[in-house]
């Protein structure tokens, strides 16, 4: 697969500031769908088998696969912190086949500069679209300065590196929205396959499933930090993960995850793992099977981190509920929605006492 090596910084970081970045195609990109790119990377896994490590950046993002002596890392964590270089220090990482930033936001870009200076690294994805953050430049000068071919992938290509297959799901082409136009990837190590998208919302989501690309995965990295503006619910289907991983940072100003999110996922049959609350999490697997191991078990995530959805839960997820048995629980179901709490009253046998009880246990809630 055929690179680019971005040149002429400078006039684009002019065209940058001027204004007139944020068309597709800014920098020249050129590529063979179903190539096979690079060589191992010395100090990647060896062996056969992946390990993908969903790395604890706090509220941001960094995800590192390594493979057969491959390493491909998606997006690098947030600017104010220096985790990810650490973290790829301490796996005795030394050179990096692919780095993937999903789109400009600081907090999936933030450490590109560092990674760049720190590690050799054969090619740089990026949307193409642009931000005039100091972040973002600074990405751009670290990919001259470092001379690492760069590429902008388009919906519809797909990608050998060794024995992983990545297709590209999103986007196809580029007008300004940067979460919006994340790139959104399928990552497939024989039999286990990984869905990641950055932070595309819900109608990116749709787009996604309106091109008929088979999205059907084991893990599913949660979009936007497990925001309510990702992960529908047409999406959980089409995806039918089994697991479901997010990234955010603990106690984080956003709310994320969001509760109703967790809820439809816990729905949907996944289980649910969160940097925030189970720190680094890897994903190991010889392409047949998986395990999940976690730097450090998680407390259930309640709260304001998880809810059960009344409108939404299934009869043995509103039994969890302090008054709720399985009468009630199929009562709830036959009377919804609810606007409120408040509402259950108008369940036979609700009182009071019981809806209470429900708001000191803190578990119930009505989703967004």
């Amino acid at each position: 697969m055929k690179k680019t090596r971005l040149k002429g910084i400078y006039l684009l970081l002019l065209l940058l500031l001027a204004g007139c970045l944020n068309q597709p195609g800014t920098a020249p990109k050129s590529g063979n769908e179903g190539a096979e790119t690079g060589g191992p990377a010395a100090g990647g896994k060896s062996g056969d088998g992946l390990v993908a490590h969903f790395i604890d950046v706090g509220q941001g993002d960094a995800t590192l696969f390594e493979f057969d002596g491959y390493t491909v890392l998606i997006d690098t964590g947030n600017w104010n912190g220096e985790e990810t270089v650490q973290y790829l220090e301490a796996q005795g990482v030394e050179k990096l086949d692919i780095v993937v930033g999903t789109h400009p936001d600081a907090d999936h870009i933030g450490q590109l500069d560092q990674v760049l200076e720190q590690f050799e690294t054969g090619e740089v994805w990026m949307s193409g679209n642009a931000s005039t953050s100091d972040v973002f430049i600074r990405a751009l000068e670290a990919i001259e300065a470092n001379e690492v071919d760069y590429y902008e992938p388009r919906a519809g290509e797909t990608f050998d590196v060794g024995k992983m297959e990545i297709e590209v799901l999103h986007p196809e082409e580029v007008t300004g929205q940067a979460n919006e136009e994340s790139i959104s990837l399928k990552l497939a190590y024989g039999n286990v396959r990984f869905i990641m998208t950055g932070d595309a919302g819900v109608k990116e989501e749709q787009e996604m499933i309106g091109r008929g690309a088979d999205l059907d995965a084991e893990i599913l990295h949660l979009g936007h930090h497990g925001s309510n503006t990702s992960t529908s619910n047409a999406f959980l289907k089409a995806v039918s993960p089994e697991v479901a991983i997010y990234s955010a940072g603990l106690d984080n100003s956003y709310g994320h995850p969001h509760a109703e999110v967790l809820a439809a996922v816990e729905n949907a049959g996944a289980e649910v793992y969160g940097t925030d609350v189970n720190g680094t999490i890897r994903v190991e697997t010889d392409g047949t099977s998986y395990k999940i191991v976690e730097k450090q078990k998680g407390v259930p995530v309640e709260g304001k981190n998880r809810c059960i959805d009344i409108n939404i839960a299934s009869s043995a997820e509103l039994q969890e509920i302090d008054g709720i048995g399985p009468a009630f629980a199929e009562d709830i179901i036959a009377a919804r929605p609810f606007e409120s709490l408040d509402e259950l009253d108008e369940i036979k046998g609700i009182g009071q006492g019981t809806i209470d009880a429900i708001n000191e246990q803190g578990l119930a809630c009505i989703g967004e």
